[in-house]
């Protein structure tokens, strides 16, 4: 499989449901359900189950929920992403398997890169954030994380400039999917 393909037709359907309603809940009141994550991991494990080798299967859909579920729970043990955002990475992980959310994550990363820019410009915080990316980035040789010593880089604390995950993740997989539509033509 190519880690720019869309997902089955039924599947790609959830996935956006799951999304635009965790970007909502994340603006609105910043946080996702689990209800909401929980379902999608149902689904995409009984989905892709259903579907079957070669395109999907049970397999596929676990190995996207781990995949996913252990690189955003490394993100949140840094204090880095919160518990929602991890529950909803794994979900689209256990939807569209681990290639396609390799992709998704890709563009999650250009994407949230770009939405934190603009916030940071807007906020004038431009000087003060790269400052501590620079920081992070001493903490990080030492092996030591950021947070500890400056509470504004802990994603959990009032302190720190915020950004809905949830709904960069939604926008950013609209995007992965148009950019699978262009790149079959």
């Amino acid at each position: 499989m190519n880690l720019f393909t869309l997902p089955p037709q039924k599947v790609a359907m959830v996935l956006l449901f799951i999304l635009l309603s965790a970007a909502v809940f994340d603006v609105l009141y910043r946080r996702i359900p689990n209800w909401l994550t929980v379902t999608g991991v149902v689904l995409g494990i009984a989905m892709n189950t259903i579907i079957g080798s070669p395109e999907a299967g049970l397999v596929f859909s676990l190995l996207g929920l781990v995949v996913a579920f252990a690189i955003y729970a490394f993100l949140y043990a840094l204090h880095a992403m919160g518990a929602g955002d991890v529950k909803l990475m794994a979900a689209v992980g256990a939807l569209v398997g681990w290639e396609r959310w390799f992709g998704i994550f890709f563009v999650t990363a250009l994407v949230g890169g770009v939405m934190a820019l603009i916030l940071v410009v807007a906020r004038g915080r431009l000087k003060k954030t790269l400052f501590n990316v620079s920081f992070i980035l001493s903490e990080m040789k030492g092996l030591r994380p950021a947070y500890l010593k400056n509470e504004e880089l802990d994603v959990k604390n009032k302190k720190a400039l915020g950004l809905p995950h949830g709904a960069v993740i939604a926008v950013s997989t609209v995007l992965y999917m148009a950019l699978c539509v262009r790149l079959a033509k």
